[in-house]
């Protein structure tokens, strides 16, 4: 079933020269559709939106702060089975524990730095893209 989903280049990632190109080459070589991009910078405010699911947990601040940062890159993908597809290509969320040939481990420097975002969910992309794109 053809889905779609968020997925965002983090600040630090973007911040990281050449790494921008690197990860939409593979987003393209893996078979999703690009159907939207742009070139973001959150503000407190937005990113303390984008990331109210996560309001109650002890990160939640350090996420916020890191999506501040600096300008992010966010797409909206299509493909069958988008949501998964993506996840399963970004990896764990902990780069030491990602998967060889992952974006987290190949583009990401820690659990707080890890390169990328990923919706997880169809109502989490249907929010997350209302966000972002109006989509």
């Amino acid at each position: 079933m053809i889905e779609k989903t968020c997925a965002i280049i983090k600040p630090h990632a973007v911040q990281e020269r050449g790494t921008t190109g690197a990860i939409i080459e593979l987003i393209e070589r893996n078979g999703f559709e690009i159907i939207a991009l742009k070139k973001v910078h959150f503000t407190e405010k937005e990113a303390q939106d984008f990331y109210e699911i996560h309001k109650e947990r002890p990160f939640f601040g350090e996420l916020v702060d890191n999506m501040i940062a600096g300008p992010a890159v966010v797409m909206a993908l299509s493909k069958d089975n988008a949501i998964q597809e993506w996840r399963d290509l970004m990896g764990a969320t902990n780069p030491e524990k990602a998967a060889v040939g992952t974006m987290r481990k190949m583009f990401g420097k820690n659990i707080s730095y890890n390169a990328t975002h990923g919706s997880d969910a169809p109502e989490t992309a249907r929010r997350e893209l209302k966000q972002l794109f109006q989509l």
